[in-house]
């Protein structure tokens, strides 16, 4: 699902996705369909609105943020999944940040 909202002031755009991805057992082709599908609604969005994209990944980053310095903190949980990788590369390749591991949690606050 998007919505995309304005503001009449500062002509600020802003482009929510809310999504849910297949979860990490899902077969390989579902998950490359999902992401294939996110990605072109990402890059249709006109690149000067500040888009947000949320949901349920079913992923997990993890804290090791080697290689994805620019895009994620070091306060994730446990080690990356299949499903944190896809989600990492998607949000590299779109100049997305992954919010939840930028700043520190309490360890009960890092999940659901």
């Amino acid at each position: 699902m998007t919505a995309s909202f304005s503001t009449k002031k500062k002509r600020i755009n802003i482009d929510i996705i809310q999504c849910y991805a297949p979860t990490n057992d899902s077969e390989e082709e579902e998950k490359d369909d999902f992401y294939d599908r996110l990605l072109t609604i990402i890059q249709d969005r006109p690149q000067r609105n500040i888009i947000i994209v949320m949901g349920d990944f079913n992923a997990k980053i993890g804290s090791d943020n080697r290689g994805y310095e620019e895009i994620m903190g070091q306060h994730g949980l446990g080690e990356i999944n299949d499903n944190g990788e896809r989600f990492a590369n998607l949000c590299a390749t779109s100049n997305l940040v992954i919010g939840g591991s930028v700043f520190s949690h309490r360890r009960i606050h890092k999940a659901t």
